[in-house]
């Protein structure tokens, strides 16, 4: 299923910051198997920024699927210390997050992830398959975004936290807008 709106119309300004698009080179995006993409970094004058991650789907089949950040990110050299799913208050609703706080020698992030498409949001990866199968069997659609916030963490947790669920929110509707209805 193509997409409603390019990934490109997604806000290029979250609160105070702006965002500045990165490209992802060729090799990590052929590894990655996504349709499209989207990877802005956002930045405010006088604070610490964070970036945003949409990579879509059209149609998932074997070997051209998600791929889950909690097996890429160790991968990339990261450790995670900690880990929950978080309930989110978004202007489409309740949702549920991934939350996972990771270390890389004397760098820390905070990371939100998730699982957008076919009129949902989930954290659960092992849902996600289960309703991927039920789509594809049922309806034909295998379509799905998977959304990340990094925040690398400067200050307090509490304050990473804090950015990363207003991110979050804000982003849930707008992801919405520009997939397959």
């Amino acid at each position: 299923m193509p997409l409603a709106a390019p990934l490109a119309s997604l806000p290029h300004t979250l609160g105070e910051y702006r965002g500045v698009d990165r490209e992802i080179a060729e090799p990590e995006r052929r590894a990655a198997g996504m349709s499209d993409y989207l990877f802005r970094a956002f930045e405010r004058e006088g604070g610490p920024g964070f970036s945003v991650y949409v990579g879509y789907y059209d149609r998932q089949v074997r070997g051209r699927t998600i791929h889950s950040p909690k097996n890429c990110l160790p991968g990339a050299g990261w450790e995670a210390v900690a880990a929950a799913m978080e309930r989110i208050e978004t202007p489409a609703g309740p949702v549920r997050v991934n939350r996972y706080l990771l270390v890389h020698r004397n760098e820390k992030a905070l990371v939100y992830y998730w699982y957008q498409g076919r009129g949902r949001v989930e954290a659960d990866e092992y849902r996600v398959k289960l309703e991927l199968l039920r789509d594809a069997a049922l309806r034909g659609r295998t379509e799905e975004a998977l959304v990340r916030v990094v925040i690398p963490v400067t200050g307090p947790d509490s304050a990473a936290a804090e950015l990363g669920r207003r991110v979050s929110a804000a982003l849930v509707p707008e992801v919405f807008r520009v997939l397959p209805s």
